[in-house]
């Protein structure tokens, strides 16, 4: 009976992809737009060397790289930054707080990210229809 639920499998990287594009177009959105003095000091709390770049470029790959992961485009390379601020996000902000309540939401966007890394857009995307190419 559940074999039949095969013949959806190429919707499932488009499925993955609208739901991590939403979540971080609206969390970039939300830092570029008028939070990105309050990131800057979070990330300078953190430890970065040159805060306001590194903040910068979290955000900017949150916003962009949700964008490009939402439509499929350049896909591998938006979710490898997503999983890049998520790793960041993961081990310095949220691993002390432990699993529950703490790092797992995290860990789940980063796992949902890797994964899209990995395979790639699928067929309902930019990257495939448009360039003919799977970034």
């Amino acid at each position: 009976m559940l074999a039949a639920f095969s013949r959806f499998q190429p919707a499932v990287p488009l499925l993955l992809r609208v739901v991590l594009g939403a979540i971080f177009i609206a969390h970039g959105l939300q830092k570029v737009s008028g939070d990105m003095h309050d990131f800057i000091r979070t990330v300078d709390h953190l430890g970065f060397p040159v805060p306001v770049l590194f903040a910068w470029a979290a955000a900017l790959s949150e916003f962009l790289g949700g964008i490009c992961v939402l439509v499929g485009l350049f896909t591998r390379w938006a979710a490898l930054a997503i999983a890049i601020v998520m790793t960041v996000a993961v081990t310095k902000v949220h691993l002390h707080e432990g699993l529950i309540l703490g790092y797992e939401y995290p860990l789940t966007l980063l796992a949902v990210a890797v994964a899209i890394m990995l395979t790639g857009a699928g067929p309902a995307s930019l990257d495939k229809n448009v360039l003919h190419r799977d970034f």
